[in-house]
């Protein structure tokens, strides 16, 4: 009975700090974790390094789940999508089909989305628009929809990059497609499309995006591409919404159905332009923010009457650009800027805007010697701590203050270098951190 017992307590335990990081963002999909146990610095010489793999080609997070490890890169003309023990990294299975994607900027041609995982399904969405599902257990092809043949999609400036969602039974993909298919249902069991959402006009059956400030828009003139940020479901007023920050801008659904509850323009009036950070939702408010052409942020709050939403605040306090902010007591913490060279780590006042501090975080990721700042980069939250891994590898501790900025320590990953555009992945007290080239998992438990 004491033998029993005192199993129970160890699996509660285990329990307590142990998360699978199955979707973008992680378990609440906002770049937060319940796990604790946590180091409170990194050691002089860095954490114990469990895993450091070369791997193909690409942009996507890996997801864990169950002591796997589910990793989405290039390899040669393929995309491959394999399985590895997550402690281990030996292999468990490999699933390969061919892609003929060139990113037409000259950065790498693997893919940017990162795995969605359900108890018994891997989804992985490509960088041509290949919509990919196979079983968790074995690799076995479920189905797979050639989203770039079958819908009407514009060439996207860097392939596709926008995450799916597993949601009410449904995965939902910013597809991008016209006229009427910018975001789009399919049956996770089948891949049958379920609806098609985000077309010329919203819910009222007027022009879909209305004004751009005192710029009327038409928005013939604009792809509806699904840009490079993901859906993000949230309850608001007792209703499920799925907020969507496309190439034009916010759009709000309801999931069940597709319908257009809400829109607002927000893109910079340039083309050579593309959102990519997801949106932050808080009670029922709602945050989102680009870096192009001084798109900054905007906060919008419901508004009265017909379905809608007023606005509570816009700024340039923050400029996201790949990278999510994470909300934390009522602040905002991110890496403001578009490139290198105007990388800024800021603090912002999530109700009102204001900018609390900044630190700068400039850097040419061309010098000879590797800069001693972050760049831009990307944080996750646990144990009351934020993460963070520059675009050089860099990792920092930092604990959410939003007086000063307070960094813990900081640490260069070795074997890491420019571009670390994957966001980190944190589960079992295991930091999963990726370049272009090299994944390396890193031990984070205090022992």
């Amino acid at each position: 009975m004491l033998f029993r017992t005192g199993c129970l307590f160890l699996l509660f335990s285990a329990g307590a700090w142990a998360a699978d990081w199955a979707r973008f963002l992680g378990p609440n999909g906002d770049g937060t974790s319940p796990e604790t146990g946590l180091i409170d610095r990194l050691p002089a010489g860095g954490p114990p390094v469990l895993l450091d793999l070369p791997v193909g080609t690409g942009y996507a997070a890996p997801a864990v789940q169950a002591g796997k490890l589910v990793l989405f890169h290039r390899l040669g003309d393929s995309e491959v999508i394999q399985v590895l023990d997550a402690v281990t990294g030996k292999p468990v299975w490999r699933h390969a089909y061919p892609t003929t994607y060139r990113d037409p900027y000259g950065y790498n041609n693997g893919p940017r989305a990162a795995p969605v995982l359900s108890t018994n399904r891997v989804y992985t969405f490509g960088a041509d628009g290949k919509l990919t599902c196979l079983d968790l257990q074995t690799g076995a092809e479920v189905w797979q929809r050639d989203t770039a043949k079958e819908f009407e999609i514009p060439e996207a400036f860097f392939g596709v990059g926008t995450t799916p969602l597993l949601e009410g039974g449904r995965l939902l993909v910013m597809v991008g497609g016209q006229p009427n298919s910018g975001v789009v249902a399919f049956d996770p069991g089948t891949g049958k499309t379920l609806w098609q959402s985000v077309g010329e006009t919203n819910w009222q059956g007027q022009p879909m995006w209305g004004r751009a400030g005192d710029l009327k828009v038409d928005w013939r003139r604009w792809e509806k591409q699904a840009s490079y940020s993901s859906p993000v479901a949230a309850t608001l007023g007792g209703q499920r919404w799925v907020f969507c920050l496309m190439r034009q801008g916010l759009v709000g659904l309801n999931p069940t159905n597709g319908a257009v509850r809400f829109s607002r323009w927000f893109r910079a009036r340039v083309d050579e332009s593309v959102n990519a950070a997801n949106p932050v939702v808080s009670g029922d408010d709602v945050f989102f923010s680009a870096a192009y052409y001084r798109s900054g942020s905007v906060l919008l709050h419901p508004g009265s009457g017909t379905p809608g939403f007023a606005e509570r605040w816009q700024g340039l306090g923050l400029e996201m650009h790949w990278s999510t902010p994470i909300l934390v007591d009522g602040h905002l913490y991110g890496f403001s800027g578009r490139n290198e060279p105007d990388a800024m780590l800021r603090c912002i006042e999530f109700s009102t805007g204001k900018v609390k501090w900044e630190r700068d975080e400039r850097w040419t990721p061309h010098s000879a010697e590797q800069p001693p700042v972050f760049g831009r980069g990307s944080f996750i939250l646990a144990d009351g701590k934020l993460i963070a891994i520059g675009e050089g590898g860099l990792l920092g501790l930092f604990r959410p203050n939003a007086d000063h900025c307070e960094e813990i320590d900081r640490w260069q990953v070795p074997s890491l270098h420019h571009p670390c555009w994957a966001g980190p992945v944190l589960s079992e007290r295991r930091l999963y951190l990726r370049c272009e080239d090299r994944l390396v998992c890193l031990d984070l438990a205090r022992h």
